[in-house]
């Protein structure tokens, strides 16, 4: 393969709502340029890009996939992206390490909640996107209602560079209003066309909107804009030079038409991107910080120290574990000896590759601006950054959405908690959105994703790569045991059985504290009926007694212990009679003070459209929780509440039928609450019935 400069490479992320295309689009690309003889498809199942099992059985794409190809003496690294929200983190890590978005909308749903999520998170990554209608031979497609929709969504500057001519079934003729000319495709997959001279009936409305990208285009550039108050229009080197500035900085935005399925209008859209798209230069340098300090530094293009950043792992039987990585500065080749200074950790370089989905290309070296993947790096996990000893640099990892859905999982096997240890280890380097906790408070292990899907998906995966038979569960509540009177017990431990006996009696009162302060246990013994050594003892027991919990297994909080007084008998007292009468007494004034439940409140802020407000604010409060405020965010309106953890057993899939998709949510523990009396029955019940499973 030959080598190209940073300024003829485009990277760019195909990305949009899930069933729009994306994958059968990369299919058609890579069809164009002769990289695949015959297009797959996802019912066949042989596209490139959804290689991945659960993607066969799904078809859907879980995965994001690398693609690179030449056209045109440009090089494409293309990204092909899942849809679906439960794997947004894949869209959300492509987004960050490439230079243009490539945002697909379908024929006839247009805007959808996908399409805003990935064009938000392109938008924070401050790179340029280009629209795109797809599947404009689908029945009902509608065009113009589409357009006018991405103007509402996306803002007034977004230009039509093509105009659907038979939209529908047949679909094969595009108006291209920048060189104003009728183009006519084959429909036999291979993506050739042929011009020819605009039909007289298209003439006015592409002279109208000919003369609106004009001034789009003057607009852009003050030299240009210039030029054009003085001569009333620019000429075509102008504009040409003038395009890919509008796109850099977004003065408008292109809106192309295709049909992907037969491959129409995907390869004039390959040209516009060979020709106008961003390259690494146009992002040019980067932020990030010394590995030393928090001091910031620019990564520059041209640097001759190389950095690298890790932004995927895979781990595959069929094709082995793989970094995927992008180049910001210097050159990578095999062999090389490298610093991971995200973690302090020395690295050597294997063997580098070029992917086509599972397909493999073996490369001695990639310069600045490339993507690529690496046989896996024994240290180097997603978000590090590589860099070399002279200039150590860390760049900011991906900010991705937390996990706030979860579920318990335990293997059937006794003995294969290793394997699943290792499972889901291996499961959150691929994925980062998949997140795991073991509890040993609770003896549970949980999972999170974003989503129901996303959850499946992993535990069908873990089945399968590690062979591991596992039940799911929902998770316990951690909730906490405290009292809200005082109490106090005389308690006598007394056992002769034979031997040496045991003897201890502890005299206690207990009452509560403030939520937070935790449990505080004093001596305040006179006079000497307790050996003052025995206080150590009394206090362990009174620990385990914590721990274990009293009312319902949970841990005992926020409460003063006092051990007061007792006796003991110069023979048959010990350290282990004192600890389990510090115990005894300690249960017993424990249940004599108003013993009650505490529950953990959640702060939940929930991002909807304006539309389904009061929907979601009847859920929270049937869920008891509490309305903290409301603010906008553009046409979302965010509402912060808290609500009890028991009321949020799988809370984002509610939000999502609530709001047909298009509200997500966000939770993090706020403080803990008591327990309403009337609920308190039910969740002891619930608890033993878990202990006696445990």
């Amino acid at each position: 393969m030959r080598k190209f400069t940073s300024g003829d490479i485009r990277n760019f992320a195909v990305v949009g709502h899930g069933a729009v295309g994306k994958t059968i689009l990369c299919e058609a690309m890579l069809a164009c340029v002769g990289e695949i003889n015959r297009m797959g498809s996802i019912e066949a199942q042989n596209t490139i890009s959804d290689y991945h099992h659960d993607e066969h059985e799904r078809q859907i794409s879980i995965h994001s996939s690398l693609l690179h190809l030449e056209w045109m003496d440009k090089k494409f690294n293309i990204i092909d992206t899942p849809g679906y929200l439960d794997f947004i983190g894949e869209a959300i890590s492509s987004l960050a390490v490439v230079d243009m978005a490539v945002v697909l909308l379908h024929a006839v749903n247009g805007v959808e909640v996908g399409s805003e999520q990935v064009w938000s998170y392109a938008t924070k990554n401050n790179i340029p996107k280009v629209l795109v209608i797809n599947g404009l031979d689908r029945e009902h497609s509608k065009f113009d209602e589409i357009v006018q929709q991405t103007k509402d969504h996306f803002g007034k500057n977004v230009f039509p560079m093509q105009l659907p001519v038979n939209a529908g079934p047949g679909f094969n003729q595009i108006v291209d209003v920048l060189r104003s000319e009728l183009i006519t495709y084959q429909r036999d997959g291979s993506g050739k066309y042929s011009e020819s001279e605009l039909p007289e009936e298209w003439q006015s409305r592409v002279e109208e909107l000919h003369q609106e990208l004009i001034e789009y285009v003057a607009e852009s550039d003050d030299t240009l804009l210039e030029k054009f108050f003085d001569q009333g229009n620019l000429s075509e080197e102008e504009m040409r030079s003038g395009i890919h500035h509008a796109i850099q900085n977004q003065s408008f935005i292109p809106l192309f038409c295709t049909s992907a399925t037969v491959n129409v209008g995907v390869t004039r859209l390959m040209e516009f991107i060979s020709k106008y798209g961003s390259s690494p230069v146009d992002r040019g340098t980067v932020v990030a910080k010394e590995s030393n300090s928090d001091e910031e530094v620019s990564v520059a293009l041209d640097g001759k120290e190389p950095v690298v950043y890790v932004f995927k792992t895979i781990s595959e039987a069929h094709v082995g574990d793989l970094s995927f990585f992008r180049v910001y500065s210097g050159s990578v080749y095999a062999g090389m000896d490298i610093l991971n200074t995200s973690r302090g950790k020395s690295e050597r370089f294997g063997q580098m590759f070029l992917l086509n989905g599972k397909n493999r290309l073996s490369v001695n070296n990639l310069n600045a601006g490339d993507i690529g993947a690496v046989v896996k790096l024994k240290d180097t996990h997603t978000g590090n950054t590589l860099s070399s000893q002279k200039f150590r640099v860390v760049m900011d990892g991906v900010a991705l959405p937390k996990s706030n859905i979860h579920m318990g999982i335990i293997p059937k096997a006794k003995g294969d908690e290793e394997k699943l240890a290792v499972g889901l280890s291996t499961l959150h380097e691929e994925d980062p959105t998949f997140v795991y906790q073991v509890d040993p408070e609770l003896h549970q292990t949980v999972i999170s994703g974003q989503g129901e899907l996303h959850l499946q998906v992993s535990v069908q995966r873990l089945q399968r790569r590690f062979h591991l038979a596992v039940n799911t569960f929902k998770p316990r509540i951690p909730f906490r045991e405290t009292i809200r009177g005082k109490g106090e017990s005389k308690y006598r431990h007394k056992k002769q059985s034979g031997g040496a006996g045991q003897f201890a009696e502890v005299w206690m009162r207990i009452e509560p504290k403030a939520r937070g302060e935790g449990v505080e246990f004093i001596s305040s013994l006179v006079g000497q009926n307790v050996d003052r050594g025995f206080v150590l003892s009394v206090e362990k027991g009174v620990q385990a007694a914590c721990v274990d919990g009293i009312l319902a297994g949970y841990r005992v909080v926020d409460l003063k212990v006092e051990f007061y007084d007792g006796k003991q008998h110069t023979v048959d007292s010990k350290d282990i009679a004192f600890q389990i009468a510090g115990k005894g007494a300690f249960k017993e004034a424990f249940n004599s003070a108003q013993p009650c439940l505490l529950e953990p409140i959640m702060d939940i802020e929930i991002r909807i459209p304006e539309n389904f407000m009061g929907d979601v604010m009847g859920d929270v409060s049937s869920r008891r929780g509490k309305i903290m405020g409301m603010d906008s965010e553009g046409s979302f309106q965010v509402i912060k509440a808290q609500i009890p953890q028991s009321e949020l057993y799988h809370y984002s899939t509610t939000i999502r039928s609530l709001t047909g998709g298009r509200g997500i949510h966000s939770e993090s523990f706020s403080h803990y609450e008591y327990l309403p009396q009337e609920l308190q029955k039910r969740f002891i019940a619930e608890s033993q019935s878990d202990n006696d499973e445990y």
